[in-house]
């Protein structure tokens, strides 16, 4: 079986994957989605378009009326030279002021942050970041959403090897 190329991975919408956080899923409830666009220079959207960046440890987070995001690892590009930044630098995300609003109100209460979920380029070559306001799961959450991924597993199973017989 050939392996997938990294940089031509699409989602369903036909926006082109760059990194997902997939430890986030485990480890947050998901309350609402929203999509930001990055502040970025130009090398960094160079690097991008390679298909290296990481989101792991990453957080977002509100700083005088905008939202930040924090550790999210885009290496300086091979060909930057001078030209290249810090590879975990701040960025600024591009949100609507009542997003902006909305999203200071929900982190401002206790047990929720802001979690990057997804970054991708959209159909206009735009650099997005899906960012999640999450509420930490306990460890018991944990086992059923395991337990869950079990049960799911074992019964496609089943069914893909009835179908062959």
């Amino acid at each position: 079986m050939a392996k997938k190329n990294k940089k031509n991975t699409k989602d369903e919408s036909g926006n082109r994957l760059i990194a997902t956080n997939r430890k986030a899923r485990h480890e947050y409830h998901i309350e609402r989605v929203y999509e930001a666009g990055v502040a970025l220079r130009g090398t960094e959207v160079k690097s991008l378009r390679q298909g290296h960046a990481s989101l792991v440890d990453s957080y977002a987070s509100p700083e005088g009326g905008e939202i930040w995001v924090h550790d999210m690892h885009i290496p300086p590009y091979e060909q930057g030279n001078r030209f290249n930044v810090d590879s975990k630098r701040m960025r600024k995300l591009l949100l609507h002021r009542s997003e902006i609003n909305k999203i200071i109100g929900t982190v401002s209460q206790t047990g929720y942050t802001l979690i990057p979920l997804r970054l991708y380029f959209n159909a206009r070559n735009r650099v997005k970041l899906e960012l999640g306001v999450c509420r930490g799961k306990k460890a018991y959450d944990k086992r059923q959403t395991i337990k869950e991924r079990d049960l799911d597993r074992d019964r496609d199973r089943e069914i893909r090897d009835y179908r062959r017989d």
